[in-house]
Order: C-alpha cells, then sequence, then structure tokens
C-alpha cells in the first residue's frame, strides 16, 4: 500500500529531541517508528492510508462545543517494552490500535499494571502545555516499586508524553474547548501461570480529546456518602495508582496488588453497585469513609476532596490509603500562596456538617464544586460559584495550566 511521512518541522524537534525513525522509504528491516539514539535530525512516522491524518488539517474533525469526556481514539500511541530485570530503551509511536497479550498476562490475571493521568492543552500561538509530568513519572515509578515492576526514568516519560502530544496536535482541542487526555499505562505484558512478577513489561501512551468528566459539566457536584464499602485499607494499596484499585473503587474494598484479579466473581457480583446505587437515585459520584472507623473522610471515587471553612481548607491526609494527587498537592501550594491556611489531617466526615465549601480535585476533574453531600438521610448544602475558594483556586489553576496565567513555579513544559 501507499505510505505517507509525517515528518517534524524544527521547532518540535528541539522541543523534544526526537531520535531519528526509519523512514518509510528505507530499506532498512527495522520497525516502523523504532529508533536507536538521540539526534536533532528530522524524525518521520510511518502513517498507514487507514490514519485519519491529513497534512494540511490543524484540527481533526470533531464537533469541539460539544466534546465530553469520553474516548475518542486519536492518530498514534507510544510503546516500550523490557524485560524483567532490564532498563527501558527507546520506545516508539505506533498507529493507534489494539495491543497484542498473552491470555496469561501478568496484567489479566493478578493486575500487574499501574496507570496515570495528564492533559495536554493548547495555547492561543498553537504552542502545546503539559502541566508538571515530571511528578506523574515520579508517582510512577514509586507505584512501579510496590508492584514489582520495572519503570521507565522520569526522562523517559516526560519524553514520550511530549512525543504522544505532538504526535496527536490535531487532537489537542481549541484554546477554551478541552484538553488533549494523555494516559500512559505500564502493565505487566510478560506470561505467568504461578503467582509472580512478569518476565516482560510494556510502557505504553494513548490520547483522547476530553472536556468535563462529570455529566454536570462546570454544574456542581452532589455526592452520597458510602458507608457499604470500602475505597482502600490500610496496608494495602490506595496510595498507589495501580489498576487494581479503580474497578473495585466503585464497589468493594481494594485488594493487595496481584491478589485483586482472584476475587474478579466476587468482584463482579459488587461492581458499580455503590456507583450505580448512586447514579439511581441522582447523585454525581460517592464519597468513601475510611474502612477501619468509617469515621473520616478518604477520596471520592476517583479525585480527592476539600473542605473549606472561614479561610481554613482542610483534606485528608496522604496515609497510605489516599492518592497523593498531583492536582491536589498543586491546589494546596496554590491556596497557600493565597493566604488561605491549608491542613492535611484526618478530616471527619461530621465537620461536612460545619463546612462552608466542599470541592475535589484531580487531573479529569481539576478543581470541581461539590453543591450537596447525603449523609445518613441528611442532605447538607454548599456554597458554590462566584466569589468561593473553589473558584478562585479553579481559575488560578486553569489558567496556569493553558498559559493564560504566568507560571512561576516552573510547572509547565511547552512544546512546539
Amino acid at each position: 500500500m501507499i505510505r505517507r511521512a509525517l515528518c517534524f518541522p524544527s521547532f518540535i524537534r528541539k522541543s523534544l529531541l526526537i531520535p531519528p525513525v526509519i523512514s518509510p522509504y528505507s530499506n532498512s528491516s527495522s520497525k516502523i517508528g523504532a529508533y536507536n539514539g538521540y539526534a536533532s535530525q528530522t524524525s518521520s512516522l510511518e502513517v498507514p492510508d487507514s490514519a485519519p491524518y491529513r497534512e494540511n488539517d490543524e484540527y481533526a474533525d470533531v464537533d469541539w462545543d460539544n466534546l465530553g469526556f469520553g474516548l475518542m481514539p486519536t492518530d498514534y500511541m507510544y510503546v516500550n517494552k523490557c524485560g524483567a530485570g532490564q532498563h527501558f530503551g527507546h520506545g516508539q509511536l505506533n498507529p493507534y490500535g489494539n495491543i497484542h497479550l498473552s491470555p496469561s498476562a501478568a496484567v489479566l490475571n493478578y493486575g500487574q499494571g499501574l496507570f496515570e493521568g495528564t492533559k495536554a492543552y493548547r495555547k492561543e500561538n498553537g504552542q502545546l502545555l503539559l502541566f508538571r509530568p515530571e511528578q506523574n513519572a515520579i508517582r510512577m515509578k514509586s507505584g512501579a516499586q510496590r508492584m514489582c515492576m520495572e519503570a521507565p526514568s522520569v526522562d523517559q516519560f516526560v519524553n514520550a508524553l511530549k512525543q504522544t502530544a505532538l504526535a496527536n496536535k490535531r487532537w489537542v482541542p481549541p484554546p477554551g474547548k478541552g484538553s488533549l487526555y494523555l494516559r500512559p499505562l505500564l502493565i505487566g505484558s510478560g506470561a505467568v501461570l504461578g503467582l509472580a512478577p512478569a518476565p516482560e513489561y510494556t510502557f505504553l501512551i494513548y490520547a483522547s480529546p476530553v472536556r468535563n468528566y462529570f455529566k454536570e459539566g462546570s454544574a456542581p457536584l452532589n455526592l452520597y456518602v458510602e458507608e457499604n464499602f470500602d475505597r482502600a485499607s490500610r496496608r494495602g494499596t490506595g496510595s498507589v495508582k495501580t489498576i487494581s484499585n479503580y474497578a473495585p473503587v466503585r464497589t468493594c474494598t481494594p485488594m493487595d496488588s496481584f491478589l485483586c484479579f482472584f476475587f474478579v466473581s466476587r468482584i463482579q457480583k459488587h461492581v458499580l453497585m455503590a456507583q450505580l446505587r448512586a447514579k439511581k437515585n441522582g447523585f454525581s459520584d460517592v464519597l468513601y469513609l475510611d474502612s477501619a472507623t468509617k469515621k473520616n473522610l478518604e477520596e471520592v471515587s476517583s479525585c480527592n476532596i476539600f473542605i473549606a471553612k472561614g479561610r481554613c481548607i482542610s483534606t485528608p491526609g496522604t496515609n497510605g490509603t489516599i492518592l497523593a494527587g498531583i492536582t491536589r498537592k498543586s491546589v494546596i501550594e496554590l491556596a497557600r500562596d493565597h493566604g488561605y491556611e491549608v491542613q492535611e489531617r484526618a478530616v471527619a466526615v461530621d465537620e461536612l456538617m460545619e463546612a462552608d465549601e466542599v470541592f475535589c480535585t484531580g487531573t479529569a476533574v481539576g478543581v470541581a464544586p461539590v453543591g450537596a453531600i447525603t449523609y445518613q438521610n441528611t442532605r447538607m448544602e454548599y456554597k458554590t460559584g462566584s466569589g468561593t475558594i473553589c473558584q478562585e483556586l479553579y481559575n488560578t489553576l486553569l489558567g496556569i495550566q493553558t498559559g493564560a496565567i504566568e507560571d512561576k513555579k516552573g510547572w509547565i513544559i511547552e512544546i512546539g
């Protein structure tokens, strides 16, 4: 079939240090997209006819005004592999598509996998912005150690994000219309039968243009406090962004690493029970309590929780059961810059009754206001909208992420 080469211009190559890729017109037998070392020369990506890339298109054919938070496959994904006890080398950009896994892959049998989430925003001048990607890399390395996995270096991780974002640049929404969600995955792709770490690991990144995570859009959330199911348990993996935390997070107690998939039938029995029950009753999501006492707040299904009283903001401390969110960390720093007192501590569920505001933070949700929470048949309502702490922090964070506010913290990486 006829193939076309996509060449990055010099300003992209300089920002990425993209290594050379074998041209589709070369006689080399190397895999498409493979490379051997860093270089400043032009790199090419082989694009099959089936790929939805057209050289003169600035944007993909998307209804940006009606963009939600759902998978919209883009042109390319990044793939890198390494063996157990080895280090990741050079990865490659491939056309987006299915991956091949053995039925006995560790990720399928024992849940040996991690994921991250970050976003790329488009500036008015067309440049792309990444927000603190090195923090995602550090968190993945920490999680990989906990899950007995090999992990890419921070530099490899960040460079892979840059390549993926630029290769899918036409899918990055116009300014003010959303962002390109980037999903790095680290999975035990090697085959195992008995319970053991995988002999091979795959690091990949795919992307999808997104806007609001919740169906309410920017409207305040309506949460339900869940008392029958737990999000995480002590000495478990609640502080790790492992895939084994997220199917159960909406259903039952997450289990330690590999053991999760032994109980798939039990999980399936309860899967989505808490979430579906909440949705059926008109709630946006579920707010979980600690598994030990059922007296302290933990997290919403996929984001951190904050409460505010006067100029004091409190959020559950990262004590081993709570994920150390990057948006959480950033909001805490910004709030202190704005003169607020921020406490990271055990937050009793009873404090919801006295709070002025409640809001959630996360890569997908940003900074989202909570309008109401129901606990033990009591509905509590909170301030939302203009003049709130939540709105102030949302505006500041989004302004930095999109380039509307000067980044004085070195959080932003700008690429072509």
